[in-house]
């Protein structure tokens, strides 16, 4: 007898249906799954068998074939086994085919009949609803994320044998509700705000300005100075996601299973600190089933690379397409993935290999060649995509020890939030929200600058001899810069001259 149910695994941060087609006839006994099943997959016929047995569900021996359609397609989810069982209970009549038809099964089965959670389930869930699916059936550890999507019923059953009973009208098994997600007794969040920064005005402001125009930032100071302190606090000042940046958020944490286990949306801006050990495709993203990687995970929000010259070249030069487009593309045998990373990279480094040239009170030990070695490890096009570029002096004492708080990251994020808004009107058309994101043309069309501004920007590209890529971006910071101080229609000399000192504040030699 046949019998077709649905099951859906990923694709990139996008769920793709899999129509589940089950064969069971007299013959020689077999199971067989067929339509290029990963390991994991060809697993799940032990696991099914397994758990129908121990569930108190009888299945004949019988020659059993399974389809996984679109055949030419890898699948890789284990969230396969339940449309794989009940699949199979319908072909072998324990079940009437017509209803398993009207859902969607994501979740994997335990030996005894249990369902499990799987990554991925909410853009499988948001992929259901734009395929017509009104009814899925997940682990009960998923039910918050599937709630994320309007217009489905979800439903979580506990145990193969309950959903059976369901379907046989034997037990009714109510829509899920959004699951109370535990904190441990007496927990208390610690929140990095940026009134615990003492001193650092300069760095401050460049962060700032970072935050509001979503512009990438280097900061270059001695051991101690801040640096790290800073970048942990730069997510804090961002302004609040909004319902669909969650969402995307959300799916991509969903993908890589990095989703804290009943969780639902994410409302909190990335923040991610790999270290500088980390492989080309830890940051970049890939492996032979691609996954996102450190870029992606920092969509919408910060990336934070310490010590910057110690990361591997490879990795260093696989930043450029990212922070260029915005969106990494991987390509692998199987097809070929895009996965998005609009992210804000913030970088940290020593000036040399000891970290104490130009401090005052230690005296460096490296050599005028070791210097120039250690800074040749950034190249110019990556510099060359990083807006700001600022020097982080040690903390003077009088700053530190100062009893007056500093201004907390609530009133910064106000003045970033406001200017984004400006922004988000003016890009708003264009599918944009700020000024980081646009190209050359966009700039000439939206960013004025005066007459001295203009003379002022044209005698510091000629004197330092700037890329059309700089030009760019000076221009950009100096619209967040005159964002930030109002909207004013047309950027100022002190606005460009701003963006011109953000960018040369320090120059690395090359």
């Amino acid at each position: 007898m046949y019998a077709k149910t649905y099951g859906a695994t990923t694709a990139g941060i996008d769920g793709l249906i899999i129509s589940v087609e089950v064969d069971s006839a007299t013959g020689m006994p077999a199971f067989d799954i067929v339509g290029l099943p990963s390991t994991a997959v060809r697993e799940s016929k032990e696991r099914v068998r397994t758990a129908i047995k121990n569930s108190g569900l009888r299945m004949r021996t019988e020659k059993i074939t399974i389809n996984l359609a679109p055949a030419g397609v890898k699948k890789e989810s284990a969230g396969l086994d339940l449309p794989i069982a009940i699949g199979l209970l319908a072909a072998q009549g324990r079940l009437r085919p017509s209803v398993c038809e009207e859902f969607l099964f994501v979740a994997e089965l335990s030996l005894e009949g249990i369902l499990r959670p799987v990554p991925g389930v909410l853009p499988i869930a948001s992929t259901a609803r734009d395929k017509n699916f009104k009814k899925i059936i997940v682990a009960q550890e998923n039910v918050n994320e599937a709630l994320l999507v309007d217009g489905l019923e979800v439903y979580a059953p506990k145990n193969l044998l309950e959903l059976v009973d369901f379907f046989d009208g034997e037990k009714d098994l109510e829509r899920a509700t959004p699951q109370p997600v535990d904190e441990p007794e007496g927990f208390v969040e610690l929140v990095d705000d940026f009134a615990d920064v003492q001193g650092q005005f300069m760095a401050k402001r460049a962060l700032e300005i970072a935050a509001a125009g979503g512009h990438n930032v280097l900061m270059v100071g001695v051991p101690g100075s801040g640096k790290t302190m800073l970048a942990k606090r730069m997510s804090s000042i961002l302004p609040k996601m909004t319902r669909a940046e969650a969402l995307e958020v959300t799916k991509i944490y969903s993908i890589a299973g990095k989703l804290p286990q009943g969780n639902g949306l994410m409302t909190k801006r990335p923040y991610q600190n790999p270290n500088h050990d980390a492989s080309t495709a830890a940051i970049i993203g890939g492996g032979t089933n691609p996954t996102p990687g450190q870029v992606t995970l920092a969509h919408n929000g910060v990336l934070f690379l310490d010590e910057l010259p110690e990361f591997k070249k490879s990795s260093l030069e696989a930043l450029r397409e990212p922070l260029e487009e915005r969106q990494i593309t991987i390509s692998r045998v199987s097809g070929t993935l895009t996965f998005p990373c609009s992210m804000i990279l913030v970088c940290a480094m020593n000036p040399c290999p000891c970290g104490w040239n130009g401090d005052n009170d230690h005296q460096c030990r490296c050599s005028t060649v070791e210097i120039k070695n250690y800074t040749r490890r950034l190249s110019g096009p990556l510099l060359d995509r990083i807006d700001i570029k600022i020097r982080v002096p040690r903390v003077k004492y009088d700053d530190l020890s100062s009893k007056r708080r500093s201004e907390p990251s609530s009133a910064i994020r106000e003045r970033v939030s406001a200017a984004r808004k400006i922004q988000t009107q003016r890009l708003e058309k264009y599918k944009l929200f700020c000024n980081a994101q646009m190209n050359h043309a966009l700039i000439q069309k939206l960013c004025v600058l005066e007459p001295e501004a203009e003379e002022l920007l044209k005698e510091t590209f000629e004197t330092k001899k700037l890329s059309a890529r700089s030009y760019d971006r000076i221009i950009k910071v100096g619209r967040t810069i005159a964002d930030l101080a109002g909207g004013a229609e047309k950027i100022s000399t002190r606005h460009i001259s701003e963006a011109i000192k953000l960018r040369s504040d320090f120059e690395v030699e090359n």
